[in-house]
């Protein structure tokens, strides 16, 4: 009997150690190398994604495609690379001034792109030919769209500002080939001053069919649907917002429950009172972090890959920082500056800025 109690005591305390050797340690990021592996000299770039064979990216003058070769490093300067095998650079003109794009999704090597101000143009850019198609239009004075994400290759979104009385919200459900605008009625009213910012094609979060949407400037909200669009529900924020230039301008979702905006005030850009905040019910409610404590005004925020929401890093005009708290304190790891940033797996990440696109390796 005895033997039999010391047994089950042994098997007990090796279930223990083996649920301390299951915590979860989350990485310490000490260093970021910054490859510049693009460089166009007359492009603000706010809109990239990638797949195995190519980066895809959107511009202020133009939207194109690079080819993923690491050994492959060139300007659009050399017109030997433009417009190649390696390169692909589609200038789309409206009233002979070229569109600008900042919100991008690429669907098995499909390129859907958006131009912002009115009118908004989407066009589809299939992988068997360069010829664009113009797959919906909206002429509108107010018309301005900001982000656009999928939740599978046949469904998508896209929003933008108010036109009406509500956030734009588009939708397809055929692959891109068609758009369909909701009607006011469907969606929540948009306060006074609520809209959104083009400023790096990540103003929406996707896991599974839920999405989230980040609105900001006068008022800063977080909308949501649990169904890919179908029925929508709207929750408040404590983020500093009451001015065109403050709120939320990026927004990620680790999963279902855990989530992480961050923002400010582009005009205030070391102001860091309360740029940050993090939910952990799915959206319901928001906590600031890190208030006065660095970073400030940061253009987008991305989840490292298998962190368990953990870690994240955020980049802005002024510079690229890491935390492994959940946000709840950062370091600054480096002085350059990005538009927007999209991790590849858990230490490589591709970023995007002013006339360059870059890869990321980050080191601990």
């Amino acid at each position: 009997m005895k033997n039999v109690f010391s047994i089950i005591l042994m098997a007990l305390i090796m279930m223990s150690c083996n649920k301390e050797e299951k915590v979860f340690k989350p990485r310490t990021f000490k260093y970021v190398d910054v490859e510049t592996i693009f460089k166009d000299s007359t492009a603000s770039i706010r809109a990239i994604d990638f797949d195995e064979d190519y980066l895809y990216y959107g511009s202020s003058n133009h939207i194109g495609k690079r080819a993923l070769n690491k050994e492959l490093k060139f300007s659009l300067d050399d017109l030997k690379l433009s417009n190649g095998k390696n390169h692909f650079k589609n200038i789309l003109n409206y009233e002979d001034k070229p569109l600008v794009f900042r919100a991008i999704e690429n669907i098995n090597g499909d390129l859907l792109a958006i131009s912002i101000s009115s009118p908004a143009r989407l066009y589809k850019l299939s992988r068997k030919s360069q010829n664009p198609i113009l797959v919906y239009e909206e002429d509108h004075e107010k018309a301005f769209y900001d982000s656009m994400e999928f939740w599978n290759d046949r469904e998508g979104i896209a929003i933008g500002d108010q036109t009406d009385d509500c956030m734009s919200v588009i939708i397809t459900r055929d692959g891109g080939n068609s758009w369909t605008k909701l009607p006011c009625d469907d969606l929540p009213k948009a306060k006074e001053g609520e809209a959104a910012f083009a400023a790096s094609d990540t103003n929406i979060a996707i896991v599974g069919d839920k999405a989230w949407v980040a609105t900001g400037g006068k008022a800063s909200r977080i909308m949501f649907s649990p169904d890919k669009g179908k029925t929508w529900e709207v929750y408040e924020t404590p983020i500093v917002q009451g001015l065109e230039t403050t709120g939320m301008y990026s927004l990620d979702f680790y999963d279902d429950n855990n989530g992480f905006a961050i923002g400010g005030d582009y005009t205030k850009a070391a102001d860091s009172l309360a740029n940050k905040i993090r939910t952990k019910d799915g959206g319901k409610t928001w906590q600031l972090v890190a208030q006065n404590e660095s970073p400030g005004y940061r253009s987008c925020v991305q989840y490292v890959p298998n962190s368990n929401a953990k870690a994240l890093v955020a980049v802005g005009f002024n510079g690229i920082d890491f935390s492994n708290s959940a946000g709840a304190s950062w370091t600054h790891l480096s002085d350059e500056g990005f538009y927007t940033i999209r991790f590849l797996n858990d230490s490589i990440a591709y970023a995007a800025g002013n006339r360059r696109i870059a890869k990321l390796t980050f080191r601990e």
